[in-house]
């Protein structure tokens, strides 16, 4: 099991975002990965976590031919773009946004005068072509909900061979994963295999046992068998 810190790497950013780049996957970025981020697992190729300054922006940039998924921490969102999605995100909500071959151009917004705190992650699709859409969620505590990857009948999430599930866990509640998995914690202290992990760590491992310490949230990214 290894374990990469988020306040161990350099901040960075763009407009109005400051942001930690934890992943930074060899099959988007190639050998411009960097020195400091992991490579990613399946599709998976990038997980910053970021923060807007008051009223900050990204201003409208485009994506083509990758999903965005942005998990909203702390304060709100909101969202101008081609896919008409408007709707503020709250803490707790989560946005998956599938560009397609079509693409769509977006701008996200942090309406208010305090930060905010999103992680944003991409994975590439596993066939080319598709349409542009979105989907939101918003899980329960104490739930393990899929947002992210399945078979194409299905239309409860985007389809994908690489999964993203939320983990939501009350004190002392516990999670076991036995395929290989990557893990970003974005709330709480828990213990991996007897080891303290919090807020900001990110880990990579197989078969990890998970106890939380406190009510704690994850970010679980792996490929289906």
């Amino acid at each position: 099991m290894k374990i990469l810190h988020r306040d161990s790497l350099p901040k960075g950013g763009f407009q109005g975002v400051r942001e930690h780049q934890l992943v930074k996957g060899s099959k988007a970025f190639g050998v411009h990965q960097g020195p400091h981020a992991w490579d990613g697992i399946g599709n998976f190729v990038y997980l910053a976590d970021a923060r807007f300054v008051p009223f900050g922006e990204t201003s409208m940039h485009g994506h083509r031919e990758v999903d965005v998924i942005s998990v909203m921490v702390e304060g709100k969102l909101s969202h101008e773009g081609s896919l008409q999605n408007g709707q503020a995100l709250e803490a707790g909500d989560i946005q998956v946004q599938r560009a397609g071959s079509e693409g769509f151009t977006h701008n996200e917004i942090n309406p208010e005068a305090n930060e905010n705190r999103m992680i944003q992650l991409w994975v590439l699709p596993d066939k080319s072509g598709g349409r542009a859409g979105y989907k939101t969620y918003r899980p329960e505590d104490s739930t393990v909900t899929t947002i992210y990857g399945g078979d194409s009948p299905q239309v409860n999430t985007f389809d994908s061979k690489t999964h993203i599930d939320i983990a939501r866990l009350g004190e002392k509640e516990e999670l076991a994963i036995e395929h290989e998995a990557m893990i970003y914690v974005t709330g709480g202290s828990l213990t991996i295999n007897g080891k303290e992990v919090n807020d900001g760590d990110l880990i990579r491992g197989n078969e990890l046992n998970i106890s939380a310490q406190s009510d704690s949230q994850l970010i679980v990214i792996y490929e289906a068998n």
